[in-house]
């Protein structure tokens, strides 16, 4: 069985639940690699969002987590990257449907609109969710501007 490699990164909004969401994943033998930020000091989102997209590009890890206050900031700036497929996920539908119907690549999180044990279910849906493909495969296909 192939262990999962988890990309994760947040800014200071997002540092407490990273921290919990990294004991979590690694307690459930995930590999991890966390890409920061370190501290609740107020750092910029997009530094930590293109690390994680860079990541995910490079084929580094399978899947990332990007966490900031409403999650919408580093959504945006992992999206620029080609082939990233990021997802607001504030709910456990949510997360499946990202995963099912999208193909999600990074799964986004609302640090400051979602508690700890709502991010763990998340997480959790989007991990163990397959892409449906079929038709959803043709529309993810039409993505992509290039």
């Amino acid at each position: 069985m192939n262990i999962l490699k988890i990309s994760i990164a947040c800014d200071h909004a997002g540092y407490k639940l990273k921290e919990k969401l990294v004991k979590y994943l690694l307690s459930e033998k995930y590999e991890i690699n966390d890409l920061g930020t370190y501290s609740d000091l107020s750092v910029d989102y997009p530094d930590f969002g293109h690390l994680l997209a860079v990541a995910l590009e490079k084929k580094q890890c399978d899947y990332g987590i990007s966490i900031c206050g409403s999650g919408n900031g580093i959504n945006m700036v992992v999206n620029k990257h080609n082939g990233i497929r990021s997802a607001l996920c504030w709910n456990e539908e949510i997360s499946r449907l990202a995963r099912a119907h999208n193909d999600a690549n990074i799964c986004a999180l609302p640090g400051r609109f979602i508690n700890y044990e709502t991010a763990v279910v998340i997480v959790k849906t989007f991990l163990t969710t397959g892409f449906d493909g079929d038709r959803h495969e043709r529309r993810v296909n039409k993505i992509p501007l290039i």
